[in-house]
């Protein structure tokens, strides 16, 4: 080998070990970082648990039985995450458009309702009233989201002010439908003096099947929730709609110039939202897990909020927020077991928070950190 020959080898493997110090070392600061965060939260966690007269200990031991280590409890923390998960995979294709969505716990209510009315009022065998309720919950919250991208891209109307606002009409309209048998509420029980806001319970054959896994049981619902983050994951990421999607919320003027159309991409991106959260209503109420198969008023129980708050925390990545709605799930499921220890359950509400913080930190750092770099680079080069 020539010297030449081997000097341009030796710069070739320093630049190639070069770049692979400055791959790792970047993920090396992010890990750090997100430990280092998700650590802090939990220390403030423990210190405000220690502060309002609870053990830290047994109050993260309790959250732990509640959520997982007991018997069927992590089967039932599958069932909670499902919505959550559908809730956020919706709430990612907006943002992917570079929309802002947060009437998720209206959407979900006015599928749920939708779904509710087809089965109360659809005489047929219960597969029939299953795909009929469900496709009507998807219809639902579709069309509830599908109100605040008409008024966006028709009258230019923030969509994050109309889906806030249309949460509080969904509650009214799915009350109204509450004050009549004939939409909603269901016929007095013979002997009882007092009236139920609730519906009628799902029809056995229309309801989920639920599939029992090492003594914790859970509907299959939950791999239908699994396949969809799959195959939302690869459309955003291996198709031209999600290319195209991705542009229009990253840079709309440089889509528009690409042929993008923001009103069809955004309108079609707040629809399927909607759906993504009427879906979830309608595993709620067939599924077992919420309701006793009986939807009410206070049906969401503030899934939406909580879904919206999985897609933050998950960076809009479909894949990742199975691990942060199960995490989610948890905390929820967990609470019931504080009652023993002590403490007020609403302490696990502080203990989310805490955590959505300290996942948001790392982003945050990184992001300032960066434009810091450019800044100097800039200053640099002039």
């Amino acid at each position: 080998m020539s010297d030449s020959t081997k000097v341009r080898s030796d710069t070739a493997d320093q630049t190639q070990a070069g770049v692979t110090r400055a791959s790792v070392l970047p993920v090396a600061e992010i890990v750090t970082l997100y430990a280092a965060s998700i650590l802090a939260a939990l220390v403030v966690s423990a210190l405000l648990v220690e502060i309002t007269g609870g053990s830290w200990r047994t109050v993260f031991s309790a959250l732990l039985d509640g959520s997982i280590r007991n018997p069927g409890r992590w089967g039932t923390t599958i069932g909670t995450a499902i919505p959550l998960l559908l809730v956020a995979l919706g709430t990612i294709v907006n943002a992917k458009a570079g929309l802002v969505n947060i009437g998720q716990e209206g959407q979900l209510l006015v599928g749920g309702a939708f779904g509710a009315y087809v089965m109360i009022h659809l005489d047929a065998p219960g597969t029939v009233v299953f795909v009929a309720l469900v496709a009507a919950a998807i219809v639902g919250g579709a069309v509830w989201a599908g109100i605040a991208a008409v008024l966006r891209y028709w009258r230019n109307v923030p969509e994050v002010l109309t889906t806030l606002l249309l949460v509080s009409v969904a509650a009214q309209l799915v009350g109204f439908g509450f004050k009549r048998e004939s939409i909603l509420l269901a016929p007095l029980p013979e002997g009882s003096a007092t009236q139920v806001q609730q519906t009628v319970p799902v029809p056995e054959g229309a309801r989920l099947s639920r599939v029992t896994v090492l003594g914790n049981e859970f509907p299959i619902s939950a791999f239908v929730a699994l396949a969809l983050a799959a195959f939302l994951a690869f459309v955003l990421a291996r198709t031209v709609w999600g290319f195209r999607l991705r542009m229009l919320g990253r840079n709309p003027r440089t889509a528009h110039r690409a042929g993008v159309s923001s009103q069809r991409y955004g309108i079609v991106a707040m629809l399927i939202s909607g759906a993504f959260a009427g879906l979830a209503g309608a595993f709620m109420l067939t599924g077992g897990d919420f309701g006793s198969y009986r939807f009410s008023p206070n049906f969401a129980v503030n899934i939406g909020w909580t879904g919206l708050l999985v897609a933050l925390v998950a960076r809009e990545r479909a894949l990742f927020a199975i691990v942060i709605a199960f995490v989610f799930a948890g905390l929820r499921t967990g609470s019931g077991f504080l009652a023993s220890t002590g403490v007020e359950r609403r302490i696990t509400d502080v203990v989310q928070a805490l955590l959505v913080l300290a996942l948001l930190v790392p982003p945050a750092v990184l992001f300032v950190r960066e434009r810091r770099r450019a800044a100097s680079a800039t200053r640099a080069r002039t």
